[in-house]
């Protein structure tokens, strides 16, 4: 192939070929041409030498792909080597490429036709302004300004430029340069910012052309929000904005830069300003768009940039009231102001776009969190202020206290609140219980998945839902039985009206004082039961069935206070549980769940008015009441009935209840094992798997609820249940070793493995909930050891179940080291076996890795002194196989992995092979360490790594390690001590994987890392600027290297939404029955 010749890059590149290979690779040819191109244009991209040609190339071609090819090749680079080239090289380059830029954007025609190639040459030239100004090109501000002052065109493209430029220091710096970089960047910026000012206001007086106006405006945007403040109010660039407001060819640009100034607050200095430019810009407003528009209406009709600019006055407007909202609270002009604008908001709040109402729900959510916040921390008890009519004993120190204030502020805002209230109700976002849904044909359905933008969003409306109860309870609870008696006389009745409003309704609970809630919830219910039975059609009662179980399933506190409508409540719940339309039964049985785990002591008392207790009628009814449901619904039923059980405290009537609850079950058990008793084969039947598979996932979900109580049914079945196990283990091993390998996909073939894997469940489950009781374990774990662990070991590497291990990781981390002497019975018969099934490759079984790790991690915690009987090379296979799952790219593999090693380092640390246990494994996993924090594929474990990197380098300064890390016989002179020697192979093995930097960069990271080895944060600060350093790690997503300050600042919000009433559901707080 003629193209081969590019490859010889010792004279200059012939660009013709070039053109014709880049045009094979984009082009329509065969795909071997295609693979042949691709194959020579890698290779010279790749090539160190290629960026050399790239004046050549894009001298002589006339092809666009051809010069982004090139241009390719040379973001490269400057990305990554520009530090390292020749001075005369850096400067030719960047003459060149500023040459290109202005002959190309000096006259019009050239520049619209070369738009895409001009703009891929500007972000070259803001790259390598990243490295060389200010340092090394201090005019590159000054001769920008004076070339744009040559010819309108070329001004647009140094406004594009500069944009870039901002963006680049201000928007996309973290991760991509060096905290210290950054700085320097910035202040420079600030510093030569008066230049650039001056030229912008110069085109925006002047200049006529429209293109070069919006390129000014987009540019300003860019600056506006890091400016000095003195060059927006002490200079004409507002009033220039506000004049350009008006005009409809920049409206929205101007838009954008004055949400920018508005978003800015330092103090009151330019209070005045701000106050002058919002009352402009009202008057401006109302012309352009009255206040008496219908927004939905006009968004709904209007063309993209009318909509444009809805979205942007709702940012205007929330930016603006972040910052400043206090000073137009100050005279009644600017109090008239304000609440237009609070009218304009809320009627934009109504626009049905989701962008434009999160960003209004964003700003709802602050405000009244801020009004929230004031009236609470006061702690002005709820009883003695009525919201609206100030009917309150002043209490002394109020009149004219900080109280007075606040109820001033209240009444100030009272009437946009009570507009805010019912835009809530209105707009109230599904919550996750709820499974029933409109399609977009109009049909009543299933919800088949989560969709997570709604359930953020409902989670941030039921916040602000809450705040605006607990400012005004009563007008909450009036505006939603307004609009609930609406539904019911008909005037207000669709789906989406019903449902907003319950879902309002449900997402409040826990904001009222219990007599309130009490009155209101008597009041809902009625209603929402009247309103079921008046309503005819099914996808009618679909709708109104899932929103009683939604609000019913809110409110535990008034349905363990009122055992009338607990008992109507659930009897309906039982009704639905035969209505056969899709989702009803779903979150019928998931109601029932939620309301018997917040209420079980209700079912077990016998209750004014009756004659037993409510779990033993539901027992005699059982059959009848789960005759419609599918099995996964009996399955959660029957996790129901169990919790109901478990708060039965007298133990005969519990194991009565529990043998009524397993009859069915256990019946048809019986009828299997009775038959299998005659002929063996009955069990190979597929509808009997099925019937035993279905039995065991009933005693699975009755012993996650029961525990420690589930002891008789299980001790009733298990013997059986381990000979069914047996007997199907062999089965699947003669159907695989008779089939091949594809038998493991029969149907017959899954269907057995599912029973095995739900048998290792159910024990798992029991052993797991059931209290500590060593006799537990010793009455379960030794029959298991053959049938169980001996199979695995005998069973083909497909017919092994990964369940088996983290049954017995569950079991060692349940009973600990009273399992010591069983250890190297488990590690005989798991981990030669499973090591040789996940050490092919990274792929196969992924579950066996993840639970040998699991397996392996509880031995390390618990019965360490196992592990220290280990031969040296079942050790060894131990230590190889922990560094093979953190170099694993999934990410709980290799997190387990890393947990499982520092278990490991801490344990051997402490114990007497310290020395030994080092001295083999310290340099290695010290290299593999800095190997998966160095490539971007395993930044998640990026906290994890640099616990581990801590220890290391806290135990080699700390003298524990007595006997020298390196290898006596192989280093002719000795090292003074450990430390030295850690330092200096850290720095080898650095610069060695990092030949793109220095060698003091080098040293001095290693020897900071040693300084700051006992303060984490700093230890961590490091790393981070190092992985910036050796440019693994830019221009990519670096949030994960920041994920532990992110958890600790969630878990701060969790204690402040604790301390508010209502903020966490009832269902969700985790109280021990409170409904004795």
């Amino acid at each position: 192939m003629a193209a081969e010749k590019l490859r010889d890059l010792s004279q200059p590149i012939d660009v013709a070929l070039l053109d014709a290979t880049v045009a094979a690779f984009y082009g329509t040819g065969s795909k071997e041409e295609r693979t042949a191109a691709d194959h020579i244009l890698r290779d010279l991209q790749n090539n160190p030498d290629m960026w050399l040609q790239v004046v050549h190339i894009l001298s002589n071609t006339q092809n666009l792909n051809t010069k982004f090819y090139a241009l390719q090749v040379l973001e490269g680079v400057v990305k990554y080597r520009w530090n390292a080239l020749p001075v005369e090289q850096r400067d030719g380059m960047k003459n060149y490429i500023s040459e290109v830029i202005v002959k190309l954007s000096s006259d019009e025609i050239s520049f619209r036709r070369e738009r895409l190639y001009v703009n891929k040459l500007n972000i070259i030239l803001v790259q390598i302004l990243k490295h060389e100004w200010p340092a090394r090109w201090q005019r590159f501000i000054p001769d920008l300004v004076a070339a744009a002052k040559t010819s309108e065109t070329i001004c647009e493209n140094c406004m594009a430029i500069l944009k870039l430029l901002s963006e680049e220091v201000f928007d996309f710096s973290r991760g991509e340069m060096t905290q210290q970089k950054i700085k320097e960047l910035k202040q420079s910026l600030n510093s030569e910012f008066q230049l650039i000012h001056e030229l912008c206001l110069y085109v925006l007086s002047v200049s006529q052309r429209a293109e070069l106006i919006r390129a000014t405006l987009a540019t300003l945007h860019a600056f506006l929000s890091w400016i000095p403040l003195g060059y927006i109010f002490e200079s004409p660039l507002l009033e220039t904005l506000l004049k350009f407001f008006p005009v409809p060819a920049y409206r929205n640009l101007t838009l954008q830069c004055l949400s920018e100034v508005a978003a800015l607050s330092f103090g009151d200095f330019y209070n005045m300003q701000y106050i002058k430019m919002y009352n402009i810009f009202m008057v401006q407003l109302q012309t352009i768009l009255p206040p008496s528009t219908n927004f939905p209406e006009a968004y709904a009709n209007g063309n993209s940039e009318e909509q444009a600019f809805i979205q942007n006055l709702a940012l205007f407007f929330t930016s603006f009231y972040k910052a400043h909202i206090r000073i137009l609270e100050s005279t009644p002009e600017n109090i008239n102001a304000l609440l237009m604008g609070l009218e304009y908001l809320i009627n934009i709040s109504y626009v049905d776009d989701n962008e434009v109402f999160k960003v209004c729900l964003d700003y709802w959510n602050s405000l009244v969190l801020e009004l929230f916040e004031a009236h609470h921390n006061l702690d002005i008890p709820a009883s003695t202020v009525n919201m609206m009519g100030l009917q309150m004993p002043m209490l002394a120190g109020m009149v004219d206290g900080p109280g007075s204030q606040l109820l001033q502020r209240r009444k100030l805002y009272a009437d946009p609140m009570s507009k805010l209230r019912l835009l809530m109700i209105c707009r109230m976002a599904k919550p996750e219980e709820v499974l029933i849904v409109e399609d977009e044909n109009g049909n009543i359905v299933r919800e088949t998945m989560k969709d997570n933008d709604v359930l953020v969003q409902y989670k941030v409306m039921k916040e602000t839902l809450i705040y605006l109860a607990h400012l005004d309870h009563d007008d909450t609870e009036k505006q939603m039985l307004t609009k609930l008696s609406k539904q019911l006389n008909g005037e207000d009745w669709t789906w989406n009206n019903l449902n907003t409003l319950c879902w309002a309704i449900g997402s409040i609970s826990g904001s009222m004082v219990e007599e309130q809630e009490n009155r209101f919830l008597v009041m809902v219910i009625r209603d929402l039961l009247n309103l079921c039975e008046i309503t005819k059609g099914k996808d009618n009662k679909a709708v109104i069935a899932s929103n009683i179980m939604y609000v019913v399933g809110q409110y535990p506190r008034f349905l363990r206070a009122h055992w009338k409508f607990l008992k109507t409540v659930v009897n309906k719940l039982f009704e639905f549980m035969h209505e056969t339309h899709p989702g009803v039964q779903d979150m019928a049985c998931d109601t029932f769940l939620k309301i018997v785990q917040k209420c079980k002591r209700k079912f077990v008392l016998v209750q004014v008015g009756e004659n037993e207790p409510f779990v033993s009628e539901l027992l005699t009814t059982l059959p009848a009441t789960i005759a419609d449901l599918e099995p996964h619904q009996i399955h959660s039923f029957y996790e129901s009935v169990g919790h109901m059980i478990q708060a039965e405290s007298d133990p005969h009537k519990r194991d009565e209840y529990l043998q009524r609850l397993m009859a069915l079950p256990n019946q048809k058990w019986a009828e299997i094992i009775g038959q299998a008793r005659q002929s063996v084969d009955f069990l190979k039947d597929q509808e009997v798997i099925r019937a035993v598979l279905n039995i065991l996932q009933t005693n699975t979900s009755a012993a996650s609820s029961l525990g420690t109580y589930f002891l008789p049914q299980i001790s009733l079945i298990f013997l059986d249940m381990l000979n069914v196990y047996r007997m199907y283990s062999e089965l699947i091993s003669t159907s695989i070793a008779q089939g091949g390998p594809f038998a493991s996909r029969t149907s017959i073939v899954k269907l057995l493995r599912s029973v095995k894997r739900e048998t290792l469940k159910l024990i798992e489950t029991f052993l797991d909930k059931a209290e500590d009781q060593p006799h537990i374990g010793k009455q379960f774990v030794p029959p298991m050891m053959d049938p169980v662990l001996g199979d695995y070991a005998r069973n083909l590497p497909d017919a092994r179940e990964s369940e088996v291990l983290s049954l017995f990781a569950t079991i060692i981390n349940k009973y600990k080291g009273t399992m010591i002497e069983d250890v190297p019975r488990i590690f005989e018969a798991v981990f030669q076996c499973t090591l040789e099934m996940i050490t092919k490759n990274f792929e196969d079984y992924p579950e066996h890795r993840l639970k040998f790790f699991s397996l392996l991690r509880a031995i390390a915690t618990h019965c360490f002194p196992a592990l220290i009987q280990l031969s040296s090379e079942q050790l060894k296979l131990v230590m190889d196989s922990i560094v093979w799952a953190f170099r694993h790219t999934e990410r709980n593999i290799a997190e387990t992995g890393l947990n499982l090693l520092l278990e490991m380092l801490k344990n051997f640390q402490a114990s007497e092979f310290c020395n030994q246990f080092y001295k083999t494994y310290f340099l290695t996993i010290e290299q593999e360490i800095f190997a998966v924090i160095t490539d971007t594929f395993h930044k998640p474990g990026f906290k994890l790594h640099v616990l581990v990197l801590q220890h290391l380098f806290c135990l080699v300064e700390s003298g524990l390690l007595t006997e020298p890390l390196w290898d006596v016989a192989a280093v002719p002179y000795p090292y003074p001590n450990n430390a030295m020697f850690v330092r200096e192979y850290t720095i080898k093995l650095l610069s060695s994987s990092f030949p793109n930097m220095t060698a003091t960069e080098v040293t001095q990271f290693v020897n900071e890392l040693f300084e700051s080895r006992a303060d984490l944060s700093a230890f961590k600060n490091h790393i981070r600027d190092f992985l910036v350093q050796s440019k693994e790690f830019s221009a990519q997503d670096n949030k994960d290297l920041y994920a532990e300050e992110a958890a600790a600042q969630r878990e701060r919000e969790r204690q402040r939404m604790l301390s508010i009433p209502g903020l966490i559901a009832p269902n969700e707080i985790q109280d021990e029955m409170v409904d004795s």
